[in-house]
Formats: structure tokens, C-alpha cells, sequence
């Protein structure tokens, strides 16, 4: 309805049924907000048409006072329910805050993905699960006993000095620390199950050190271990030469040096040959004799072989990424390319 219409008051004249039916014919002709709010004062507001009906009640004689009043108290009931329900059906149909928009161009909605760190870790623990390994997973903060001591890495050994350890204040313990490496899941997996074992544990890792393009003071780890009777070194040699073709193809040559690792004995590194150079990717060996009975295994009885790889590193190699800094950067510019 036009903005001026029923603002002025009623006139004696006018009666409820008269008022009723103005108002709802008013209120069906109302198209916007701005017209569904001149309506609701030119007849509810205070100068509106039924406050003028009431006003002019005390001309009537008082039983006609009652029966007009009555009826215009009601009529007041019912035009206010009226409004409630037509406001609402009109903010209903009001188009939200950051709804689309069907005039403006179409345009791919941004999707999210894996981020690439696990994507590989994916692709590395599928690669071996498919070779029979179970994937697991263990704590980030880690015990003492179970980060070094059950490692064959006690406290006066030198090896301890490979890590800068973060530990964890507490007041009750003095050996909690966040773990160095998933290696100590291969003590608390022996500790808990008896052989066979054939498992892979990815996870992340944390060390006190500098970080640069090759280095980060926290990062991810994928350990594997398998245990069982009559396990070799061909037994380990074939399982990671298979992982080296499914990760890298199935022309891929690999290398293995001795090296040293203190819950392996002996220990090798494993090497690609990639673009002409070989690049190592892995270290492993065979389970230390001391690991095993630390575990409650008899070493003369059962053997095995345990490894370790960086998944950053590998996607490092694969899609020639010069600084691992980039995996932890939240920088969407790296991170959407994969």
C-alpha cells in the first residue's frame, strides 16, 4: 500500500468489521519491507486507524463502549499476528549475506586436498602394506626407555649425541621427551606381541636443531620392522628394492653401503640412482641381537630387519623440491600444486 495510506485516524464513522477488512486488504497489496512497515503504523501504530477507533470509544454509551472495545482489542490481536508472520515470510525470502550470486560469472569453488607430506606418507605405507605390513601408529611423546634404553642406546652411549633431544618438563617423571624418531615403536610393538611381526609407523618426529633446506627440527618418519624365524638380509634387501620400484619405477637401480645404527647390526643405507647420481633415501639393518632380547624375544631363535625413511625427503626426490621448509610453511602457493 502508498506509504500515506491509513495514517490519519479513524473517524467515528468507521467500524471494526469496516477496519478488519481495509487491513487485510491494505496488507495483501503490500510487496516490500518498507511497505509491510507504513501499514503496521498507519493501523497499528500510534496514530494509526484502530488506536483512532478506540480513542473515539467514548462517544458510545457504555454497553456499545464494551461490545465495539472487545471486538477492537481482538481485531488488534489479529492484525499483529498477521504482521508477524507476513515480516517473517519476507525475511525468508530475502537473499542471505554471501549467497550466489546467478548474475556473475562462473567460477571453480576452491577444494581442499591432502597435504602433500601425507599424500606420501599414504602412497609409502600403501606400497608396503601390499607386501604384507601392517601400518600402526605410536606416541609423539615418548618415553626414556622406550626412545633409547630398549634401543640399545643407554645413557654413556655415544650414540646419544646423534640427537639433541627435546624433553618434557614434569613433575613426576624426568624421562618423558618428544621422540627423536618412530624407532621405538619397534620396541613397543615386540614388548606387546609375539612374533610374526611385520609392521609400518608413520609419524612425526621432533629434534632440537637448526633448520635449513634440508633440515627441519620436526618432521615426518615411516619405520617399518619385521620379525619372525629364519628372517635374512636378502629378506630385507628384497622388501626395499620392491618399495624402491613401486615408489620410484620398476627400472629404479638401488644400492646398499654399510653404516651404523645402534639397534641394528649390521646396518646398511639404501641409495637410488637418480639423474646419474645415487642419493640415499633410507637407513636399515638387520635387528640388534640386544633389541630383541630387550623386547623378551630369544635372539637365537627369531630374527628380523628394521628400516627408516623421511616421506619429505622421497617427495623431495620425486617432484624436485629444494627445501623442506616448504612442507611447514602453510604457504597455499606450494601447498596446492600436489
Amino acid at each position: 500500500m502508498p506509504k500515506d495510506q491509513g495514517v490519519q485516524a479513524t473517524q467515528a464513522g468507521e467500524s471494526v468489521e469496516e477496519l478488519k477488512a481495509a487491513a487485510i486488504s491494505a496488507l495483501d497489496s503490500t510487496e516490500s519491507g518498507e511497505q509491510l512497515e507504513a501499514w503496521r503504523v498507519g493501523f497499528l501504530g500510534r496514530k494509526g486507524r484502530l488506536t483512532g477507533l478506540l480513542r473515539g470509544l467514548g462517544s458510545l454509551d457504555i454497553e456499545q463502549r464494551k461490545v465495539v472495545g472487545a471486538a477492537a482489542n481482538s481485531l488488534r490481536g489479529q492484525l499483529e499476528t498477521l504482521y508477524e508472520e507476513r515480516a517473517s515470510q519476507s525475511k525468508s525470502s530475502q537473499a542471505p549475506v554471501g549467497s550466489i550470486d546467478i548474475t556473475l560469472p562462473g567460477r571453480r569453488p576452491a577444494l581442499g586436498g591432502l597435504h602433500p607430506s601425507t599424500q606420501m606418507i599414504r602412497e609409502i605405507t600403501q606400497a608396503f602394506n601390499e607386501m604384507g605390513f601392517q601400518t600402526i601408529e605410536g606416541p609423539e611423546v615418548e618415553l626414556e626407555k622406550y626412545n633409547f634404553d630398549m634401543l640399545n642406546i643407554p645413557a654413556n652411549h655415544p650414540a646419544r649425541d646423534q640427537w639433541d633431544t627435546i624433553w618434557v618438563d614434569s613433575d613426576t617423571h624426568n624421562d618423558v621427551l618428544l621422540r627423536t624418531h618412530t624407532s621405538p615403536m619397534q620396541a613397543r610393538t615386540m614388548e606387546a606381541n609375539d612374533p610374526p611381526i611385520r609392521v609400518v609407523v608413520p609419524g612425526k618426529c621432533y629434534r632440537y636443531e637448526s633448520t635449513d633446506a634440508t633440515h627441519e627440527w620436526h618432521f615426518n618418519q615411516v619405520e617399518g620392522l619385521a620379525v619372525d624365524e629364519g628372517i635374512t638380509f636378502a629378506d630385507l634387501k628384497g622388501t626395499l628394492y620392491e618399495f624402491a620400484r613401486r615408489i620410484f619405477g620398476p627400472q629404479r637401480k638401488v644400492r646398499f653401503r654399510c653404516d651404523f645404527f645402534p639397534f641394528v647390526e649390521p646396518g646398511v643405507d639404501m641409495s637410488i640412482e637418480w639423474n646419474g647420481n645415487w642419493i640415499e633415501i633410507l637407513g636399515a639393518g638387520m635387528v640388534h641381537p640386544k633389541v630383541l632380547e630387550n623386547a623378551g624375544y630369544d635372539s637365537t631363535k627369531y630374527t628380523g630387519f628394521a628400516f627408516g625413511l623421511g616421506p619429505e625427503r622421497i617427495s623431495m626426490l620425486r617432484n624436485e623440491i629444494t627445501d623442506i621448509r616448504h612442507f611447514f610453511s602453510n604457504d597455499l602457493r606450494f601447498l596446492t600444486q600436489f
